[in-house]
C-alpha cells in the first residue's frame, strides 16, 4: 500500500484542481487545511493544522513520503515553509514538491522576497525536493483587472505579464509530484507574453465596459524591475496551454 501524498493548500484554487488529479492517479491523498473538512472519499483525508503557527504540522506530514506544499498567504509563507520544511524533515519524507513564483529572485518586492525565502528553505534542508515557479495565474490575473477595470480611469502601469492557467499548473505539479526529485525544474509561463494594457482592455471588452485606459509609470525599485521584464520567463520556459482569451471567455460575459 502506497502512502498519502501530502497537499498542503489542497482546498485553494490551485490545490481544489490538483487534488482530484492525484485521485484519478489512484493515490491517496491527505490535504492540510486550517479548517475541518468531511470526504465521503476513502482515499482522501484531512488534517487540520496551520503551518505558519505550526500547529499540527507533525500530524500532517506523519507517513507521507512526498509533500506538495500549495499553501500560501499574503504574508508569512517563508516562515510556514520553515515549519513544514522541518516536519518533513523529522518525518523522512522523501519528495518535497514547491510551487514559487517566477521573478521571486530578482523582482524587489516584499511578497517576493518571501517567496524566494521559502524556496531557499526548501532548497537548503537537505530533502529530495522539486520546484516549479510559476507565472500568475488567469484567476489572480483576473481579480487585478477587474479591480483596476471599476475604476473610471483605469491606470494601466507599464509591465508585462504572461499569465498562466492553473489547470496547466496544476496537471505539471501532478507530474512532478508523481516522479522523482529533480531540483529546480524550468518555468511555467502562459503561451502569451501581454502588456497589461492590453489584458486591462481584453477585460474591458469582454466585460461590455467603456473606460479610459491611461498609461501610468510605476515607481522605485520595483518599477525598474517590471520595466526590465524580470518577472518574465522568456528563455527556456514551458507553456500552458490555454490563453487569457479562452479564460476571459468563459469566467466573463457582458
Amino acid at each position: 500500500m502506497t502512502s498519502p501524498i501530502l497537499v498542503t493548500g489542497g482546498t485553494g484554487t490551485l490545490g481544489s484542481l490538483v487534488v482530484p488529479l492525484l485521485r484519478s492517479a489512484g493515490r491517496e491523498v491527505r490535504v492540510l487545511s486550517r479548517h475541518p473538512h468531511e470526504s465521503t472519499d476513502s482515499g482522501l483525508t484531512y488534517v487540520s493544522g496551520d503551518l505558519l503557527k505550526d500547529e499540527g504540522t507533525a500530524r500532517a506530514v506523519e507517513g507521507a513520503e512526498t509533500v506538495l506544499h500549495l499553501a500560501g498567504g499574503p504574508k508569512g509563507d517563508d516562515e510556514a515553509t520553515r515549519n513544514l520544511v522541518r516536519a518533513a524533515s523529522a518525518a523522512g519524507v522523501r519528495h518535497f514538491v514547491h510551487i514559487s513564483v517566477i521573478g521571486a529572485d530578482r523582482v524587489p518586492l516584499g511578497y517576493l522576497r518571501a517567496q524566494l525565502a521559502a524556496e531557499r528553505a526548501v532548497t537548503d534542508s537537505g530533502l529530495p525536493y522539486t520546484v516549479l515557479r510559476a507565472a500568475q495565474f488567469h484567476d489572480l490575473t483576473l481579480t487585478v483587472v477587474r479591480k483596476m477595470g471599476a475604476l473610471p480611469v483605469v491606470p494601466a502601469p507599464g509591465m508585462r505579464l504572461q499569465p498562466v492557467d492553473p489547470h496547466d499548473v496544476a496537471a505539471r505539479l501532478v507530474e512532478l509530484a508523481l516522479g522523482d526529485p529533480v531540483g529546480r525544474v524550468a518555468d511555467l509561463t502562459g503561451p502569451t507574453v501581454y502588456e497589461l494594457s492590453d489584458l486591462i482592455r481584453g477585460y474591458l471588452k469582454a466585460s461590455g465596459k467603456r473606460r479610459p485606459v491611461m498609461p501610468v509609470r510605476m515607481p522605485g525599485k520595483a518599477g525598474r524591475a517590471y520595466r526590465a521584464g524580470e518577472n518574465l520567463s522568456l528563455d527556456g520556459a514551458d507553456t500552458g496551454s490555454r490563453t487569457w482569451e479562452d479564460f476571459l471567455a468563459e469566467r466573463v460575459h457582458a
